[in-house]
């Protein structure tokens, strides 16, 4: 069990920095509320899986032709753009105290997956550190506990991003509106930002 509460503590390290989805998830919280930022969360969480998955099989090997590397910085910056630009156009709409129902649960699941699937970073990130961790573990332990350990780390992000959605959501219930739409700008510009650096990557793999 002490190994397996250190690899809920590596995932919940590894959700922690600041990036993008974090950036995402905060601004469905004010926006929207709990729910669609948690569901946010748990379609960025199947997105890690997916890549969990992949590193395993080896399927991910395929990544390292500059072709598809340009492709998926290319994705990543339109989508990143994208939804930088709708979190700052639609900052001015946030209401204090109601909800806005007009998007779908599924919605909010939709974006959390795409937009963690199209980030360049997390391949990048999964394919170096599950892929040493699987390095070290493969040669220690059978298919079951590694089964079990991965599930450690996906509980750890799976418990950073319940974290995110409540905090995200108790801004909305605390904070002013001015307040609320300056926090949703800085998410959205941040969101932009990212995606700035992955068509400046995209433009170094394709010209190098």
């Amino acid at each position: 069990m002490g190994v397996f509460f250190s690899y809920v503590l590596l995932g919940l390290s590894l959700a922690a920095p600041i990036g993008p989805i974090n950036a995402g998830q905060l601004d469905k919280g004010i926006k929207k509320g709990f729910w669609h930022a948690w569901i946010f969360g748990w379609g960025a969480m199947l997105a890690d899986a997916v890549y969990l998955v992949l590193v395993y099989y080896g399927v991910i090997n395929f990544l390292e032709n500059s072709f598809i590397q340009t492709f998926l910085w290319l994705f990543g910056f339109f989508v990143l753009t994208y939804t930088g630009f709708e979190s700052i156009l639609s900052a001015g709409k946030i209401e204090v105290n109601a909800r806005n129902a007009q998007e779908s649960h599924f919605s909010s699941f939709a974006s959390g997956f795409i937009m963690a699937l199209s980030n360049p970073l997390s391949i990048l990130f999964w394919l170096g550190i599950y892929g040493s961790i699987l390095a070290n573990t493969t040669t220690k332990y059978d298919f079951h506990h590694i089964l079990l350990y991965s599930s450690g780390i996906l509980l750890g992000l799976l418990i950073w991003d319940t974290t995110m959605a409540i905090i995200s959501s108790s801004f909305r219930r605390f904070l002013s509106k001015p307040i609320l739409v300056s926090i949703s700008v800085i998410s959205g510009i941040s969101l932009i930002g990212i995606g700035v650096y992955f068509a400046i990557q995209a433009a170094k793999a394709l010209f190098t």
